[in-house]
């Protein structure tokens, strides 16, 4: 095995006193190529890497660590520069429902018929991406988001009849113990609500730590569960974050995944596209050939969020379509079950559906997959042509417009 030289520690130090750092033997030992780990993806995926924070912020919290700085110094500077890192991307704060007088914050409802549930016991992950949207959950006390009161989350549900798909996420909810697992989906199950259709739990673990479904001391009284929920009437579905296709190589993933199919488990796969990880199109066609081949469904193609090491990870939109349109054009049509480019912002789900030129101006072609009213959904929209742009704050509406056709309703929303 390689070794780290003394000025790689320093960088993951530095880095990792900013943006969280966690990973596992399963990633080190199973996933990491060492012989090329600089370039790996499973490297850049794990280890905070020096271009990860810009020179300035890097220079300061690595002054402060040779100096031996205190630890109030340090944190007190680490705040600064996290506050900058656009914690609470796309407004999530704005998704946290007031109910019966109450601020639920292990809650978020943005889309109607699905609703967010941060269970206290499943708030960290077997590893931490370095690209992570929600690293403010293990960094910042005040953008936590979490709730262990089963009770709210079932009276939440009864007086929301619209509401048919319950997310559990996180952290990562499959680092809970099974126990923690049943005392939720029994709660839901004994409140017998007719509309929840769907149970799904937002997870890293089949890349991370796929021993959670094969050899931990629980993993078959977890997928026994799962059975009893689906006897119950109710769909379980994994929506697993797949970065790579080197994730679905193990053997370890791989028997994982047949266990949670025989369960009865829907296995659904979700991405964004990274600079330095996946950032081409043979290796998106690689990937959805071989989940649909294991039994995933392939699900979302996203646009990396606009908080954290954005800047190191960042696509541009216009390279982002090019690169799903031409993994696209590589797979057969039961890999197209895939949805995107995909940027989760503010009003919603916003789809880059291609760059057209029309009335003699080049534009991005946009759609909502999702969105805060569901009848914006499917009405086409468009944005001035930018190469450069890397997310939806930065486009401006095509053909002269002032605005886009959602945003005054959106705006009323937000007041």
């Amino acid at each position: 095995m390689t070794f780290l030289t003394e000025e790689q520690k320093l960088d993951i130090e530095v880095v990792g006193t900013v943006l969280p750092f966690k990973t596992d033997n399963y990633v080190v030992d199973e996933l990491i190529d060492w012989s090329n780990f600089e370039k790996d993806p499973f490297f850049i995926l794990n280890f905070p890497q020096r271009e990860m924070l810009d020179q300035r912020d890097y220079d300061s919290i690595a002054s402060l660590i040779k100096k031996k700085a205190s630890k109030e110094q340090i944190a007190k500077e680490v705040n600064k520069i996290r506050l900058k890192l656009n914690p609470n991307p796309a407004g999530q704060e704005s998704n946290v429902p007031v109910f019966n007088g109450k601020r639920l914050n292990g809650i978020q409802h943005k889309y109607r018929e699905t609703m967010l549930f941060f269970p206290t016991q499943g708030q960290t992950c077997h590893a931490y991406c370095t690209f992570c949207f929600r690293w403010p959950q293990f960094a910042l006390n005040e953008f936590k988001f979490a709730m262990k009161e089963a009770d709210q989350l079932v009276e939440y549900l009864k007086a929301h009849p619209h509401i048919s798909d319950v997310l559990f996420t996180g952290g990562d909810p499959a680092v809970m113990k099974t126990k923690f697992f049943e005392s939720y989906f029994d709660a839901l199950l004994e409140a017998d609500i007719p509309h929840l259709k769907n149970i799904r739990i937002g997870t890293k673990s089949l890349a991370y730590w796929p021993y959670r479904y094969t050899t931990d001391p629980d993993a078959d009284d977890l997928l026994r569960l799962f059975e009893k929920v689906k006897k119950h009437g109710i769909n379980i579905a994994l929506m697993a974050h797949i970065n790579h296709p080197g994730e679905l190589k193990t053997p370890a993933v791989q028997k994982a995944i047949q266990r949670l199919l025989n369960a009865g488990v829907q296995i659904r796969s979700q991405s964004p596209v990274m600079r330095n990880i996946n950032d081409r199109a043979s290796i998106w066609a690689e990937n959805w050939k071989e989940q649909v081949r294991q039994g995933i469904i392939p699900y979302y193609m996203f646009v990396a969020r606009d908080t954290g090491a954005q800047d190191y990870f960042a696509v541009s939109l216009n390279r982002t379509w090019q690169i799903f349109r031409n993994a696209y054009n590589q797979v057969s049509g039961i890999c197209r079950t895939v949805k995107g480019p995909s940027m989760s912002c503010s009003p919603g789900k916003v789809q880059i559906v291609g760059v057209a030129e029309i009335k003699g101006e080049k534009v991005f072609v946009l759609n909502f997959l999702q969105g805060r009213d569901p009848s914006w959904v499917g009405k086409p929209f468009f944005a001035k042509f930018d190469p450069n742009a890397i997310w939806f704050d930065e486009l401006e509406p095509a053909f002269g417009e002032s605005g886009f056709f959602f945003e005054e309703s959106y705006l009323e929303m937000l007041a």
